[in-house]
């Protein structure tokens, strides 16, 4: 499920995103695109250009909080005073600064350029961090918006604590009154119990599941299974296809990617960020808007 497939039907569709979480999505769908458009022009950026524009990072982030002068310059990046000099020159020749009574100031597109090198590095950073998950939920990486995740915490699988993902997921849901979410797999295994107590007894919770998967729930927990959707404790719905596994607590969202031999949950992304939270509700949105009621030819009690 690519971002183009994210059109729930028309009688469930979710409301319009803020106008950050739709630039956001309309950037990462343009994103495949770029290569093309840019071909277009005839005009590509020069390669070392891109690369001398990296590696001023530092002095264009310096300036973008304010005006300084050479000598600052060298304080504030621990340069010599002919780098301070090469730093300035290179800029100026290029037009990203000006000199206003003695100190360098970015200019218009010399603001534009460092605000789009802090991007970069934000969400070169942000990748590095999540290239567990990444690698596990889809090639292309095109059912993922990375952005709304820089400063997420990172769980991983290790070989001394294969369930430190789990247990994480598990503790976030044991704070929470509603959960919702879908997944490829079970949300927990079976020999976790806390998992299955929480979503039977304790946390109001709405999943969709695979069929198959939501067959062997019922197989597993005949009778606490009926009960918890007979009481509209637990809603399960099911899809033909998930693309990752999405938890939508109270307070946090989180992702989780799953080894496709095991089953086992290699990595759980979370974060509180509200930006996070809104494109989490809406992919949610769309995929329950996708899904079917759990059928009473998926209960084996009935």
């Amino acid at each position: 499920m690519g971002l183009d497939d994210e059109r729930p039907r028309e009688d469930e569709r979710p409301p319009p995103g803020s106008p950050i979480l739709e630039a956001v999505l309309e950037n990462a769908r343009n994103q495949r695109y770029l290569g093309q458009r840019l071909d277009a022009t005839g005009d590509r950026v020069d390669t070392d250009l891109l690369g001398d524009i990296v590696r001023h990072g530092p002095v264009f982030e310096a300036l973008r909080e304010q005006p300084l002068d050479r000598r600052e310059i060298e304080a504030r990046l621990d340069v010599s005073r002919a780098t301070s000099h090469r730093f300035t020159q290179w800029l100026d020749e290029r037009g990203f600064v000006e000199k206003v009574e003695g100190r360098f100031r970015l200019t218009g597109r010399g603001e534009a350029v460092a605000d789009e090198v802090l991007r970069f590095e934000a969400t070169l950073r942000t990748v590095q961090r999540l290239g567990p998950l990444l690698d596990l939920i889809c090639e292309n990486h095109q059912e993922f918006v990375v952005e709304p995740f820089v400063g997420a915490r990172v769980t991983r699988a290790e070989p001394d604590d294969p369930y430190r993902p789990i247990q994480r997921f598990v503790a976030l849901l044991g704070e929470a009154e509603r959960f919702r979410g879908f997944n490829t797999t079970h949300m927990a295994p079976f020999v976790l119990g806390e998992f299955h107590r929480q979503i039977f007894e304790e946390t109001d919770a709405e999943i969709v599941y695979l069929p198959h998967v939501a067959e062997t729930l019922f197989e597993t927990y005949p009778e606490r299974a009926r009960e918890a959707v007979d009481d509209g404790h637990l809603t399960l719905r099911t899809r033909e296809e998930l693309p990752y596994g999405l938890a939508v607590f109270d307070e946090r969202v989180g992702i989780g990617g799953y080894d496709e031999d095991t089953g086992l949950m290699q990595v759980f992304v979370d974060t509180d960020a509200p930006i996070a939270r809104e494109w989490a509700e809406r992919i949610y949105a769309s995929v329950r808007a996708d899904s079917e009621p759990l059928g009473d030819h998926l209960d084996p009690s009935r």
